[in-house]
């Protein structure tokens, strides 16, 4: 197991002692592009950027995804608050997509993301709302996933049509790696607007932008039908989804990091390169680029104006993810191979997403 340690983590509340067991336990195994990372690194990481990670993450419910074994082993994700979570750590109560609610963890200051780590967090995924409305976001996300046959300057390419789109519409866009081989694109909006309006305007902006670049972009949400593009994945927009947050550590091998990052910065960026080892010195100098996205708040009616416009055109609803009960004017959510227009569709048959906002705790 080895042995404890008592982290001093300083905070706005004074100094927090924060207890980290098994420091030494390898949470990502050395590779050709780095060496191995510990949870005792995890834990100095987390130190080095709080201030930047808490721009994310501060009054917004998070779930914590965990792995007690390390990326290699077992995961899953944390919502309810876990035994022994401190007096100093709040919650905050959500509605998931079941129509359920129950108390989500909130992380304000940095011990509490050390804490975290001790419950053997890797990545942070913070939902789009503050604590005094979590029902109406003020955070528009949008997550640009590339295809098999695409890389990353092809998301570069789609990402700088999106934000020419976007500024046209009356949104600040800041981009961030995902940690992966894709690029996050949000924007700071006024929490006037439901999850289901929001993620609306969104899919105005993701068939606006497939129009576009035809050749290079995609909102099918069914991955048989979207060919050698990039997906802009208009369901980030619904309650309860996981995107990593900035600066959050990503569970994929060499212990990379979602990064923020300048628009002319992307040319020439290496995403692999941007780890936990890193990360640190690079938001030391020259800082951080989203320190003023909350700041930039656009406009989201023009947004609603591209999907009122397409509901004229005979466009209409796209399919929601899996864990929401059916939706009103969904299509029918059947793999498009597999449907036959003699069969009902079963998830007119489906109760509620009964369960799936449920987590396992330990």
């Amino acid at each position: 197991m080895g042995s404890a340690t008592v982290l001093e983590v300083p905070g706005p509340e004074g100094v927090r002692a924060v207890r980290l067991t098994s420091a030494d336990r390898v949470l990502w195994p050395a590779t050709e592009a780095g060496p191995a990372v510990t949870k005792g690194d995890l834990a100095s990481y987390v130190q080095q950027v709080g201030e930047a990670l808490l721009r994310g993450l501060a009054d917004r419910p998070v779930t914590l995804q965990r792995f007690p074994d390390g990326i290699d082993g077992e995961a899953f994700y944390s919502k309810n608050p876990p035994r022994g979570v401190p007096e100093w750590v709040r919650t905050t109560v959500c509605t998931y997509p079941s129509g359920r609610r129950h108390p989500q963890l909130v992380l304000d200051e940095p011990a509490a993301a050390v804490w975290a780590v001790q419950m053997n967090t890797i990545t942070f995924h913070p939902w789009p709302v503050r604590t005094a409305d979590n029902d109406h976001p003020d955070q528009v996300r949008l997550d640009l996933d590339p295809q098999p046959g695409r890389g990353f300057a092809d998301v570069v390419e789609v990402a700088r049509g999106l934000r020419a789109l976007m500024t046209e519409l009356g949104l600040v866009p800041y981009v961030k790696t995902s940690g992966n081989r894709g690029l996050h694109v949000y924007a700071s909006v006024r929490p006037e607007r439901e999850f289901l309006e929001v993620r609306h305007g969104v899919i105005g902006i993701a068939r606006e932008l497939e129009r576009r670049m035809p050749e290079l972009v995609t909102s099918a949400w069914w991955k048989e039908e979207r060919g050698e593009k990039v997906f802009v994945d208009y369901n980030q927009a619904t309650r309860d989804r996981t995107i990593a947050a900035a600066w959050s550590p990503r569970p994929l091998p060499g212990a990379t990091v979602s990064v923020p990052v300048g628009w002319e910065e992307l040319a020439d960026l290496e995403p692999r390169a941007l780890t936990v080892h890193t990360v640190p010195a690079r938001l030391a100098e020259p800082g951080d680029p989203w320190a003023g996205m909350a700041d930039d708040v656009g406009d989201f009616a023009a947004a609603m104006a591209l999907w009122e416009a397409d509901l004229e055109r005979g466009l209409g609803e796209m399919p929601f993810p899996p864990d929401h009960p059916k939706m009103p004017g969904e299509p029918r959510r059947v793999q498009p191979s597999r449907k036959r227009a003699d069969l009902p569709d079963p998830e007119d048959r489906r109760p509620a997403a009964a369960g799936t906002d449920t987590v396992e705790e330990r």
